[in-house]
């Protein structure tokens, strides 16, 4: 599975959904804010510079784009929330769209959601923990940008985070990542192919014959 990574080439974007690829095997969505680091995680997970698009300006990223890594499975790259600075009417049929997305795809099994380490758990990241948590989609939490910090002040970052988690009954997995150090980068990969690899062979359990 992890071999599969280096092979992954991006199959679509999509800006409603019908445009989306078919409803079928496993996929990692990744959420987070626009500046939280979600396409270069892709991109050093996958050990390629160039294939999520990363900007400057964040918000950028309007559409959801989908990376294939073999037949049936792939990445998603979901709109950055938060920071776009977008007219309403923009923001709102994003906001639609990513809704859609999370509600009805049935291949969606595991949310990624990345987390800049220096500003954890905004008003919109509980949103979104919360939210999967109603729905029981397994989630996961990269602190991302760890190498702006200093060791001592990673752990405690992360520790605060981890505490906050359980004092509202939280029961989720929260590491240390940079994508340009490849902080974490072994940690992260394992997380995704072991949600991959599960969701696979529960789909094939339920198959006839």
């Amino acid at each position: 599975m992890k071999n599969t990574f280096t092979k992954a080439r991006f199959l679509l974007s999509a800006a409603n959904t019908r445009d989306f690829p078919a409803d079928q095997g496993a996929e990692i969505a990744f959420c987070g804010r626009s500046n939280a680091g979600k396409s270069s995680a892709i991109n050093t997970l996958c050990r390629q510079n160039n294939l999520a698009r990363t900007s400057k300006t964040p918000g950028r990223t309007q559409l959801i784009n989908f990376f294939k890594l073999d037949a049936d499975t792939r990445l998603v790259d979901l709109p950055g929330y938060g920071f776009a600075k977008a007219p309403q009417n923009v923001q709102k049929k994003w906001h639609m769209l990513m809704e859609s997305y999370l509600l009805q795809r049935k291949s969606l099994s595991g949310l990624v959601l990345l987390m800049d380490i220096r500003h954890p758990l905004t008003d919109i990241d509980w949103t979104m923990i919360n939210w999967s948590n109603h729905y029981q989609l397994p989630i996961y939490i990269l602190l991302t940008k760890a190498d702006k910090l200093s060791k001592n002040q990673r752990i405690k970052n992360l520790t605060k985070v981890v505490s906050s988690l359980e004092q509202k009954g939280f029961d989720i997995g929260v590491q240390i990542f940079s994508a340009s150090k490849k902080i974490g980068l072994k940690q992260a990969e394992e997380k995704v192919c072991s949600w991959i690899e599960n969701a696979l062979i529960s789909q094939s359990e339920k198959s006839p014959g």
